[in-house]
């Protein structure tokens, strides 16, 4: 077995760095505990520039540095990154799962070989958590909790085989084995810091005086004892929240957020190999203004078909946003999936440049974006002989199989047909007499409804007017007469 760790020292922060553009990002940022006197528990580069130092008072790092932006924990947007961060994981092996506070740990020894050898799996492994905003460290491992603790440690990310594993260990702090303060304290004064330390005493004495579960680690990670893990397995349903450092009015200063969110979605759209159908975008306002009532900006659109790559959800959701504004500032935003559909992968190329995945938005859907799912319309073919009957608009989200064709009855014929039929057919009795009409084609009979008491019996043709139009237009037998009126039924682009 072999066991990838993926550590996240500075998760507390990266939930807020990850929705700032590198500009927004060089600005000092605290996070800090909350409560009647809030300490620091993360700061970004700038603000350890300024002086500010974990556990400081909040009231030492406004003294260092007064523009500092201060954001409080937030415990359930670090569970929701390690959630995706396993998702993530699941492009590689079938087997993750969460090790909280702050690491994801992976089976990997299936993957190394269709990945090409351990060094280029963990490139990639690095390539696509890192794109998502988080600074990670990682470990590799036969067991799993040793795994962790190399990662915790800062060791080298070569893996460590099972051979070299005690002595690997050897050195770490003990500290690192999530032993509770009283025993670290009791077992230091008699000299015991490190795993090596602990492992050399007996077995007995140790657990009866320091408790069986740190007995119990150290035997997990030499692998001399089973170490079962709880595989991770996405959500039904994706829903994710993206705290920003600070609100924002413009909707401009949200597409960098938006971005990262639907990366995140397309990662777990690819683990449960699933495509976006529909999709919600809730904007959040600030606390003060949700309390007086103002409800979240929601955003909902619409896909032509199921489709999960970054790129193709991203221009969509930007035509939309396009189109918002914004009644107040925002400090937060949700993407929910509403609707989704099996999709298959891509077939892998056969030449290094095949590898290139070109997207490209179709029309349709960067309209409905544009311009409003009801503006767009979506025509379907239904099993019915007369023309006002045939088709239907879709549900804008799915149009289902057999699309409404210029050329193709809805009988399956191959007789004419023209895209864009008037709302009701008009009358030609003037127009005809007027000037005169050419006939290009027909007749074609259709003759039908008797059963529902809408019965047609009509004569159609392609036909020219003497503006040079070529129209549908028909002639009315429903009442047996030779020769009915005239109408126009229809228009060909």
């Amino acid at each position: 077995m072999l066991w990838a760790c993926l550590l996240f020292p500075s998760l507390p922060l990266d939930v807020f760095v990850r929705a700032l553009t590198p500009a927004e990002a060089a600005r000092p940022l605290v996070i800090t505990n909350g409560g009647h006197y809030p300490h620091v528990v993360a700061a970004n580069a700038a603000a350890r520039d300024a002086g500010i130092r974990r556990d400081q008072l909040v009231s030492a790092a406004l003294a260092l540095a007064p523009d500092v932006t201060l954001r409080e924990r937030d415990l359930a947007a670090e569970e929701a990154a390690l959630a995706e961060a396993a998702t993530l994981t699941l492009a590689f092996t079938p087997n993750a799962c969460i090790a909280r506070p702050d690491a994801v740990l992976a089976e990997i020894a299936g993957s190394v070989h269709l990945f090409g050898g351990l060094p280029r799996l963990h490139a990639k492994l690095l390539r696509t958590v890192q794109a998502r905003g988080y600074a990670v460290r990682t470990a590799f491992a036969p067991a799993p909790t040793a795994a962790l603790l190399l990662a915790r440690s800062g060791h080298s990310p070569s893996a460590v085989g099972v051979d070299a594993l005690e002595a690997a260990l050897a050195p770490l702090p003990l500290a690192l084995c999530d032993v509770d303060a009283d025993t670290l304290a009791m077992l230091a004064a008699s000299g015991i810091t490190t795993f090596g330390d602990a492992h050399r005493l007996p077995r007995a004495g140790l657990a009866r005086r320091a408790g069986p579960h740190i007995v119990a680690t150290l035997d997990r990670a030499l692998g001399r004892a089973a170490d079962p893990r709880d595989p991770y397995r996405p959500p039904p349903r994706f829903e994710r929240k993206l705290p920003l450092p600070s609100p924002v009015d413009t909707v401009e200063s949200l597409r960098f957020a938006v971005h990262r969110l639907v990366q995140d979605f397309g990662g777990w759209l690819l683990a449960r190999g699933l495509g976006a159908v529909r999709m919600s975008l809730a904007l959040v306002h600030e606390r003060y203004l949700r309390a007086r009532g103002i409800a979240p900006t929601v955003v909902t659109f619409a896909l032509g078909a199921p489709a999960r790559a970054p790129a193709h959800l991203s221009a969509v959701l930007r035509e939309r946003l396009d189109r918002v504004t914004l009644p107040a500032p925002v400090e937060a935003i949700v993407l929910t999936s509403d609707e989704t559909a099996p999709l298959c992968s891509r077939n892998l190329g056969l030449l290094p440049e095949d590898a290139a995945e070109t997207v490209a938005v179709p029309l349709v859907e960067r309209l409905r974006a544009r311009l409003g799912d009801d503006a767009v319309a979506v025509l379907a073919m239904q099993p019915e002989h007369r023309p006002e009957f045939a088709t239907r608009e879709s549900m804008p989200g799915m149009p289902p199989e057999g699309c409404a064709r210029t050329g193709q009855g809805a009988a399956g014929t191959r007789a004419p047909r023209p895209l864009w039929l008037a709302p009701e057919a008009e009358p030609l009795a003037t127009e005809l007499e007027a000037a005169p009409w050419i006939l290009r084609d027909g007749p074609e009979r259709i003759e039908s409804g008797w059963w529902d008491g809408r019965d047609v019996r009509r004569d159609y043709f392609v036909a020219e007017n003497p503006r040079g139009e070529t129209v549908w237009i028909y002639r009315d037998h429903r009442y047996g007469v030779d020769d009915g009126e005239w109408f126009l039924h229809g228009y060909f682009a």
